[in-house]
């Protein structure tokens, strides 16, 4: 009986050392929804993009209102972004100014939650001040026509643009202005647009406060998100606002995509 009785113990001594020692998947939370872009496909595939690139529990929350000002309900909590490691910007709401609101949206990120800035968040919750900009790394204040276009990697070394070779086109697109690069910004790429006859930052990453923000203009077409590049690009960012990128830009232990039984 004794020794039954030892075996149990040291039987759930392993389990409990092993539960420890195995990191719990990044809970990311990816907001989507506004105008101009096709939202409910994008959202789902972001989901499975990245919850298939690392260890990571993606929930998809898509406001279905589709006017520039309307205002994600979510965002009435002022702990909206509680239990969630990260969250993703992914929405387009360029005519909502109202300073308070943002100031609730932005209350979480200034406390510590990494984002994620795609596309069309860069241009949106544009109040009579910069602190959107400032929280996004860049300010953009539109985009020129839609074509394809290459991407120049500025930092080939860098974890999150390791792999990715001197330069590669998107399937097809569309390039934002990128008016100015804040001082806590570092680019990462530029692409030229043809509109301004200049180069733009197109992938960058931000430091808010203690917060690390990963930013990203590319995005408005599904034949760009659906791309393995692309999802391996915003899955690096997402790791590496957390903390989970190693210098060679691969998931560090325990947030590698998990095996499928």
């Amino acid at each position: 009986m004794k020794k039954l009785l030892i075996l149990i113990l040291a039987s759930l001594a392993l389990v409990n050392r092993v539960s420890a020692e195995e990191p719990k998947p990044l809970r990311v939370l990816i907001i989507t929804g506004g105008c101009c872009h096709d939202y409910d496909r994008q959202g789902r595939i972001l989901a499975h993009g990245i919850s298939e690139r690392c260890n990571a529990k993606c929930t998809v929350l898509q406001e279905m209102d589709t006017s520039v000002g309307a205002k994600i309900p979510l965002y009435e909590s002022a702990d909206w972004a509680k239990g969630y490691d990260v969250v993703i910007h992914d929405e387009c709401y360029s005519d909502v100014k109202d300073i308070e609101w943002l100031e609730k949206i932005l209350k979480p990120h200034k406390n510590g939650v990494p984002a994620v800035m795609l596309h069309c968040a860069m241009h949106c919750y544009r109040v009579p001040n910069d602190d959107w900009f400032k929280f996004a790394g860049i300010t953009s204040p539109g985009h020129g026509a839609h074509y394809a276009f290459e991407v120049k990697n500025l930092k080939p070394e860098h974890p999150i643009m390791k792999g990715f070779g001197e330069k590669w086109k998107t399937p097809k697109e569309e390039l934002y202005y990128c008016d100015k690069v804040w001082p806590t910004a570092t680019p990462l790429a530029e692409a030229y647009s043809t509109d301004r006859n200049a180069n733009q930052t197109c992938i960058w990453t931000n430091q808010y406060g203690d917060t690390r923000v990963f930013g990203t203009t590319l995005g408005h077409y599904s034949e760009t998100v659906v791309s393995p590049q692309y999802l391996d690009l915003i899955t690096r960012g997402l790791l590496w606002t957390c903390k989970k990128l190693d210098d060679e830009g691969k998931p560090m232990a325990g947030y590698e995509p998990k095996k499928q039984k």
